[in-house]
């Protein structure tokens, strides 16, 4: 595929992954963690983009503090870029940062973005779908968004209803949005599955420089005017300075309340590939080896006469007796212990420990 020539790729690596506490920390992030597939999910993203993004116009946007871990992660020599953003303004201010890093270095360019904290299967099936789809916007004015397959009816994903096919390529079909939809619930997902016409939101992206350059222009100016001006610095020095300079004062806005749900050229393709954003503990549960009675585990653990439990252990031994339907995890001196139904009360745990006095070092 020709235009795949000028494709770059960014990924979005800044999250706090606070439901994995505390296996997950603000130093420690679960994008750097090797949740499922052997290997930190920070170094899966890139591994994917393998032929059809080389490593040297990939760039990982993430916070300041994570840099120097990542490119850890990544290895002495890696020609990947890590750009460390000084305050976190959400998606709509990383993309636009990324941009202009693109810009600077092809204003012609194609490029995807993606999420260090997913965790994609069938990985043919992906490579051919975001190559298509960059082919496709390379060639035309459309902001794509990779929409995915939904698998059953929840309430943990944004929707995204599709309308009239725009294009097929090969065996991978393209079409026009007709809206984004909030996380619904269970009843109202059923219905949007029963249309046949919904996706989940994934937020995966497609679409070239002037595209995206454009859309900033039409509905976020004040952001168009700094891709613009971040694009005009003559070293990556003076760029990462101008970030700092500006960074703080930027709106904090997510690129889907930005742009996505105001602009109209905007097309989905629904990815066949296996896809999960491993949200929270019991999200990680399919993606762990399980026992006879269903505990799923990783490290040093003991289970006896227990079920359906999920035990992470990190350099000790944890067991447990007895017990059904549990999240236990043992990492850095910190236990946690909570009922699986009660996994999505981790972060209001975590604001308890924020109020109190010496808890940092394990937030």
């Amino acid at each position: 595929m020709s235009n795949l020539q000028r494709a770059y790729a960014i990924i979005m690596a800044g999250g706090k992954g606070e439901r994995f506490w505390p296996l997950s920390t603000s130093r420690r992030p679960k994008q750097l963690l090797a949740l499922a597939g052997g290997k930190p999910l920070i170094l899966q993203a890139v591994d994917r983009l393998e032929g059809i993004v080389p490593p040297e116009r990939v760039l990982i946007v993430t916070n300041e503090s994570l840099v120097a871990p990542i490119r850890e992660i990544l290895g002495e020599g890696s020609p990947v870029g890590v750009l460390g953003e000084p305050v976190g303004r959400d998606t709509a201010a990383a993309i636009a940062a990324g941009a202009a890093w693109i810009q600077r270095r092809d204003p012609e360019a194609v490029f995807c973005v993606l999420t260090a904290d997913h965790v994609i299967g069938d990985l043919p099936v992906f490579r051919d779908t975001l190559a298509r789809g960059m082919e496709l916007c390379a060639a035309n004015d459309v902001l794509m968004t990779i929409g995915i397959a939904p698998a059953e009816p929840s309430s943990a994903y944004g929707y995204i209803e599709t309308g009239e096919r725009w294009k097929k390529s090969g065996d991978v079909e393209f079409f026009r949005a007709r809206r984004f939809v909030e996380k619904p619930d269970v009843e109202t997902a059923k219905g949007y599955l029963a249309t046949g016409r919904y996706a989940w939101n994934s937020g995966m992206f497609v679409w070239s420089v002037r595209s995206i350059r454009k859309a900033f222009a039409d509905y976020r100016p004040a952001l168009a005017a700094r891709i613009d001006a971040w694009a005009a610095c003559t070293s990556d020095a003076d760029f990462q300075a101008a970030l700092e300079k500006d960074f703080p004062a930027l709106e904090k806005i997510s690129i889907d309340y930005a742009v996505m749900e105001k602009a109209t050229n905007i097309v989905v393709c629904k990815g066949a590939f296996s896809w999960d954003d491993v949200g929270s503990w019991p999200a990680l549960e399919a993606h762990l080896p399980k026992d006879g009675q269903g505990n799923a585990t990783t490290g040093d653990v003991e289970v006896l006469d227990g079920a359906r439990n999920i035990v992470v252990s990190e350099g000790r031994l944890t067991a447990l007796v007895g017990v059904k339907d549990l999240v236990v995890v043992q990492a850095d001196g910190v236990t946690l212990v909570c009922d699986k139904a009660h996994s999505q009360e981790i972060k209001p745990l975590l604001a308890k420990l924020r109020a109190q006095k010496n808890r940092d070092s394990i937030l």
